[in-house]
């Protein structure tokens, strides 16, 4: 700091605040100080920052979600919000084994860590490790959080409803839902919504996430005797994808003659269907952005009222179903 201060031509505090982003100065100093600094350089001392401010500048990050289908745009989000402000993010993942669980929140504990961010691979689950009463700041990021905590999710029914709004808009009349297990929230919720919209002429068919169900959705649907769908909406975007190789063994043409969406617009799998899938994202990124900026806001002490906060999905157009973008 002495070097910078003296090569710029000002005094030890007027470098520290310019390199800090405080205090009053005109613009030319603050940017010739940043100047020097990466000229010579100068990278500040963390321990000694930590020491004054009585942070550590990380955030550790804790998921169940092994696969990383879910957590890696959370974590995405939550490192594009705090990397410009200093602070790092690291990753455990502690699969559904309680006793590792503790060990890494331990270790976060240990290296005196600024909050934890929990995330999974489900709404409607907690980790398989007790967060509560811990000593520093705790947000949740799709999955489920303790009472009076700060919880971030994706809006489920309002992607649903997108969906199906999507597809009357188009002008599609006989929609079916073919979904994942009863027992997951988000398939309760979208479901529900489902209905809302198209109404209950169509019963919701439940199975499991995968391709294979949706292949053998069709094949039940068409067995079936009475009119068949126009357009199907799908629980995620696997299912989708069965269902549309489904349509095409039978000589069924997608959109032209059923119409597909699916939900998670998981992109391996929605840009290589044939057609690419219409699909729902759960703007699962920004949900990690808000979760971080939250986490910096404990981490600062700004007061941040507790509840769930729902965001908004996103209907992602491609060929599947026909119709032109929606508008903004």
């Amino acid at each position: 700091m002495h070097d910078v201060a003296a090569a710029a031509g000002v005094s030890i505090s007027t470098a520290s605040k310019a390199l800090n982003n405080t205090g009053r100065m005109g613009d030319e100093t603050r940017e010739r100080v940043k100047r020097v600094a990466s000229e010579i350089g100068f990278r500040p001392n963390a321990l000694a920052r930590g020491l004054l401010s009585k942070r550590s500048f990380t955030i550790g990050l804790l998921t169940n979600d092994t696969y990383g289908r879910f957590t890696l745009p959370v974590m995405a989000g939550v490192s594009e919000a705090l990397v410009d402000h200093g602070v790092s993010v690291f990753l455990c993942a502690i699969e559904d084994d309680p006793a590792l669980g503790q060990i890494h929140v331990e270790a976060m504990l240990d290296k005196q860590v600024d909050g934890i961010i929990a995330t999974g691979k489900r709404l409607d689950r907690r980790l398989p490790v007790d967060l509560s009463n811990l000593p520093v700041p705790v947000v949740y990021a799709f999955t489920e959080g303790t009472p009076n905590s700060v919880t971030f999710r994706s809006d489920d029914a309002q992607g649903a409803r997108l969906a199906v709004e999507w597809l009357l808009k188009i002008g599609r009349r006989r929609i079916l839902h073919v979904t994942g297990p009863m027992e997951f929230f988000s398939v309760r919720e979208r479901a529900e919504a489902y209905s809302e919209v198209a109404g209950d002429a169509e019963p919701v068919m439940y199975g499991i996430w995968s391709e294979s169900w949706g292949h053998d959705a069709i094949e039940e649907i068409w067995q079936r005797p009475g009119e068949k769908p126009d357009a199907l909406f799908c629980g995620n975007d696997q299912i989708a994808r069965g269902a549309v190789d489904a349509l095409r063994e039978r000589g069924i043409k997608v959109p032209q003659d059923v119409s597909v969406i699916g939900f998670d617009n998981w992109e391996i799998v929605a840009a290589q269907t044939r057609p690419p899938l219409t699909t729902v994202d759960m703007e699962l990124k920004e949900l990690g952005r808000q979760a971080g900026l939250t986490m910096l806001a404990l981490a600062e002490g700004r007061p941040v009222e507790p509840g769930v906060r729902k965001l908004p999905c996103r209907l992602v157009v491609r060929q599947s179903c026909g119709g032109d973008k929606p508008g903004a």
